[in-house]
């Protein structure tokens, strides 16, 4: 039979079993946990997870690591593909076995030194002729096999995709991270210098649809490659969050990878 309680064993028991949560006192502030976070909150440990996966992933290279600081005391703009990101290049080149590779865009010469890791012969398109002589620079700082490998053309990219094409040139993967205005016309030349089952990867595209302006009130490169016809391109366009550049507005980005059938 159940022994019955007096109001007062009530009381004392539900205060014993109900002590004040230890983690809501006002010495030990709330945190929020990973799972609960805004965006907000994950985008602040964008930088850090960026630093652990450096130090992990990627191997000591002094003639990458000299190209970045060249190419900063020389005043180039600080717009260079991340550390991940080349490694990520380079990956795919091994993956398809890429052993021509076309970059429109030289800059220092950062990217390119990542193409020519993986022993392919790249050729590259700078239109600034200072940019030119500072990647010359840093190739050569690589040694003589690395610049055997490396040939990089002073112009308008425009003007020299076609003489690439009627010299009968095709490449196996093509590197498009220059003017963003331009970035259909790059592509539809790309296309024309691609093997088929070669690949093109077109940078900074997200980041131009989010500055650009409403995407569905105008033409965008990703509606006008989903919309070429006969062309033979299967295309996706994928998002990426990095830490490389500090500033918040440049963490996600994303970029358009095709395949010529």
């Amino acid at each position: 039979m159940l022994k019955r309680l007096s109001s007062n064993t009530i009381n004392t028991t539900i205060k014993r079993s109900s002590p004040k949560p230890h983690h809501l006192t006002p010495k030990q502030p709330l945190k929020m946990s990973t799972r609960s976070s805004t965006a907000t909150g994950k985008l602040a440990l964008v930088s850090s997870l960026t630093t652990h996966a450096e130090t992990h992933l990627l191997k000591s290279n002094p003639s990458l690591k000299t190209a970045l600081s060249a190419s900063l005391s020389a005043g180039l703009p600080p717009i260079t593909i991340s550390p991940l990101q080349g490694q990520y290049l380079a990956l795919q080149c091994k993956l398809m076995g890429a052993k021509t590779v076309l970059e429109i865009g030289t800059l220092g010469g950062y990217s390119t030194l990542w193409f020519a890791s993986t022993g392919a012969h790249v050729t590259s398109i700078e239109i600034n002729p200072k940019h030119r002589d500072v990647a010359m620079q840093n190739i050569a700082s690589a040694g003589k096999d690395v610049e055997s490998r490396v040939e990089v053309i002073l112009g308008a990219a425009l003007d020299v995709m076609p003489r690439l094409r009627e010299e009968g040139r095709k490449f196996d993967f093509v590197f498009l991270d220059a003017d963003w205005d331009e970035q259909f016309e790059y592509f539809a030349e790309a296309v024309k210098l691609t093997r088929k089952g070669g690949a093109i990867y077109v940078d900074n595209v997200v980041r131009e649809l989010f500055e650009g302006g409403d995407a569905e009130g105008r033409e965008t490169l990703v509606s006008r490659v989903g919309g070429m016809k006969g062309m033979g391109v299967s295309a996706t366009m994928i998002s990426t969050v990095s830490g490389w550049k500090k500033d918040p507005g440049e963490m996600v980005d994303g970029f358009l990878l095709a395949v010529v059938e």
